[in-house]
């Protein structure tokens, strides 16, 4: 892989994260994202720098109805430290009964619950960045999830939004009910459901809740594109580490920058084309390594194409065919007609990528919104609404 060099910058005066038992030394997470963050591709990061690497969301019925598919989703490499686990949920019995699976099975070393989820089939049965609205709700899960996991000492955190849309904020009180509940951190995407990916992540809002919370860990996520995003993130918030989502996405070298910017270094990824068909290839390889199967492992690599590829001059006929690529012996046959000695294309390559969205109304339960807490019959249908796939 090409390194150059930049303008130098001074080592942040940031220590390694501590979430219970656990010592992060660089303070910087893999966001979990649905069909991107397997063990495939948390192993593709990890061999460019340290972090932690959380897994993809698995819902909490799936886990306890043990479905194949989200064993597959908690299933770690042997070599992986942390094994970094997320659930999602709508109902304290069932988050708690994944929770105590994973503690007394040994299936995790730490715990995350997802709050920030915003897409529709989530947000509709009280989910994700839905859920904390209903105060009581949003207690009674997180207070018996940590009481869960405290039973193995596994530390439980939380990742959520700013809320539902700008008129109902729900950061703050979420946040101090986490943080009175036990968890050992608060992550913070500084946008709310309504917002989608569109548009500025708040930085702001991710200020305001660590200067809210001064006796745990903040995390700040939204926006970090690059290795000078993060280091400006934690100096305009405050925050104790950074989230990485969509960012790294054909970029799992961002975690080799990170790394090197939070350790003052100048030293960043500058890939050929070469050196990013190589990553290509490492990546298939992987995926055929995770499902155990080639032709799902191909038609998965497909969706990182064109984020691999962004700013590369690449023809249309090339990449329509590398995004329908059937076997390993097809991708290496492929990849061998680029240009390979094609530079790094500069800021083209960078900045945002994946789907962004457009602001639009969140999909909700029936009044929603009319209090804080739930109703009898929201009460009544909330153990039903738990999804049994994977969300997004």
């Amino acid at each position: 892989m090409t390194v150059v060099a930049t303008p130098p910058a001074p080592k942040l005066d940031l220590p390694p994260l501590k979430l219970g038992p656990l010592t992060v030394d660089t303070p910087v997470i893999l966001a979990p994202m649905a069909g991107i963050t397997n063990s495939a591709f948390r192993r593709l990061c990890r061999e460019y720098g340290g972090g932690l690497y959380v897994a993809e969301m698995v819902t909490s019925r799936a886990l306890v109805e043990r479905t194949p598919e989200s064993l597959r989703i908690i299933s770690h490499d042997e070599d992986e430290d942390v094994r970094s686990v997320q659930l999602y949920g709508v109902d304290p019995v069932t988050v708690g009964q994944a929770v105590r699976m994973l503690v007394e099975e040994d299936r995790a070393d730490h715990i995350d619950l997802n709050f920030g989820c915003p897409v529709p089939k989530v947000t509709r049965r009280g989910g994700g960045s839905a859920l904390p609205w209903k105060i009581d709700l949003f207690t009674s899960i997180v207070q018996t999830a940590v009481k869960e996991a405290s039973r193995g000492n596994i530390p439980l955190t939380i990742k959520m939004r700013k809320g539902i849309d700008e008129d109902h904020l729900t950061y703050l009180d979420a946040g101090r009910i986490a943080r009175d509940s036990g968890v050992a951190a608060v992550a913070l995407h500084g946008r709310t459901a309504a917002q989608f990916y569109s548009g500025q992540a708040d930085w702001s809002a991710i200020a305001r809740l660590r200067e809210a919370l001064p006796d745990i860990p903040v995390l700040g996520n939204g926006d970090i594109w690059s290795a000078e995003d993060a280091v400006r993130m934690v100096r305009e918030t405050g925050v104790d580490g950074v989230v990485v989502g969509r960012g790294c996405q054909g970029r799992p070298w961002l975690f080799g920058d990170l790394m090197a910017a939070f350790e003052g270094s100048d030293v960043r990824h500058k890939p050929a084309l070469r050196q990013v068909a190589e990553s290509i290839y490492r990546h298939a390889e992987l995926m055929v390594e995770t499902f155990g199967d080639e032709g799902k492992a191909l038609r998965e690599i497909r969706k990182h194409m064109a984020w691999y590829l962004k700013g590369y001059v690449v023809g249309s006929e090339l990449r329509n065919r590398l995004a329908l690529v059937t076997s390993l012996e097809v991708l290496r046959g492929t990849l061998d007609e680029l240009d390979l000695d094609s530079p790094y294309p500069g800021a083209d390559a960078e900045g945002p990528r994946g789907r962004a969205g457009s602001p639009k109304k969140p999909a909700l339960p029936k009044d929603w919104l009319l209090n804080r807490s739930l109703d009898a019959e929201q009460s009544r249908d909330i153990s039903f609404a738990e999804l049994d796939v994977s969300g997004g």
